[in-house]
């Protein structure tokens, strides 16, 4: 059973950055694809950017390329979302997740199995 804690949400202007940590405990980081979603209230959950367990296969949605970067540190069952840019339509609850690993990358909410509580990030105009 894989835990996940999210850290690094608050609020933050339009423009500014945030960066968001999950660390993971209970089992083999290195076994896992790690994704990041986000929910608003009224929506359903949908994909931010996920990352193979080795790092060296990223994806993400559109509305995340060229401002978001996920990355991974598996020395210390890590990953990070760096969010540049920020809008307030970037405001949701964001959810770390993870999967395990295939050799293709998963991409689709329904592949991750375990998820985190959660952290709310907040973006004012």
């Amino acid at each position: 059973q894989v835990q996940l804690v999210e850290s690094g949400g608050g609020l933050v202007q339009a423009g500014g950055s945030l960066t968001l940590s999950c660390v993971a405990s209970g089992g083999d980081f290195k076994m896992y694809d790690m994704g990041w979603f986000r929910q608003t209230p009224g929506k359903e959950r949908e994909l931010v950017a996920v990352v193979m367990w080795s790092g060296y296969d990223t994806h993400y949605a559109d509305f995340a390329e060229g401002r978001f970067t996920i990355t991974r540190d598996n020395s210390k069952n890590t990953q990070f979302l760096r969010m540049n840019d920020l809008k307030p339509e970037d405001t949701a609850v964001y959810y770390c997740a993870a999967a395990w690993a295939t050799g293709n990358l998963a991409i689709h909410l329904s592949k991750y199995t375990y998820w985190g509580q959660g952290t709310q990030v907040t973006v004012s105009s």
